[in-house]
């Protein structure tokens, strides 16, 4: 299920990440690597902001799509 979908406050786990090389790429240096815990912290439009390694980053829908949990 995509990131998108989780519930606010939900420890999850990241098990794929999709998307081009460059993607994915982007996402790994933001922190989202398979196997990394993340929470949900709010949701807005669709937009999420998602604590991970103890930082708070905002994805688009279209980003938060392409990462599975």
């Amino acid at each position: 299920m995509p990131l998108s979908m989780g519930n606010i406050g939900e420890l999850v786990s990241i098990k794929r990440v999709t998307g081009n090389d460059e993607t994915r790429q982007h996402l790994a240096e933001l922190g989202f690597i398979i196997g990394e815990p993340v929470t949900i912290v709010s949701k807005n439009g669709g937009n999420l902001i998602i604590n991970v390694k103890d930082s708070r980053i905002a994805l688009d829908k279209t980003l938060a799509n392409r990462i599975m949990i």
